[in-house]
């Protein structure tokens, strides 16, 4: 998917290829929790959105996605942060430092605190029903 000639883009190849991607990082996510390796649940499923997230900013742009982690700026800038309810919002903006602070070791022992098995299934359910409700409307 390195192509940067939109005109020779495949859309429903590249939106199927997102899509894919996202499907695998949430099987990895619960794959993470199945074996109690919690900060990679997190990071996991911020992956999972950020995919989904690129699905559809290439399918309403008809464009490759930026390259970028930021959740909030891939609906912005994909015309579809609008779709999204308060609730989604607010997910989203929880996900959000997560793909960083697993990362750095100064941020991974104040998360491993919070990373609790409750709280990363809790984050691996809101991240299904999120990337389910995105599939829907590709």
């Amino acid at each position: 998917m390195e192509n940067t000639d939109n005109s020779q883009l495949d859309i429903d190849k590249l939106v199927k290829h997102w899509v894919g991607l996202s499907d695998y990082d949430l099987e990895t996510a619960i794959a993470m929790f199945q074996t109690k390796r919690y900060l990679y649940v997190a990071f996991m499923c911020h992956q999972v959105i950020e995919k989904i997230f690129k699905a559809h900013y290439s399918k309403l742009k008809e464009e490759l996605p930026p390259y970028t982690h930021k959740l909030i700026y891939l609906a912005q800038h994909g015309d579809f942060y609008d779709l999204l309810n308060e609730k989604q919002i607010d997910f989203v903006l929880e996900l959000e430092p997560l793909n960083i602070e697993t990362r750095y070791p100064e941020y991974k022992d104040r998360l491993a605190r919070r990373l609790t098995p409750s709280y990363c299934e809790s984050l691996i359910e809101q991240t299904k029903i999120l990337q389910q409700w995105m599939k829907e409307r590709l």
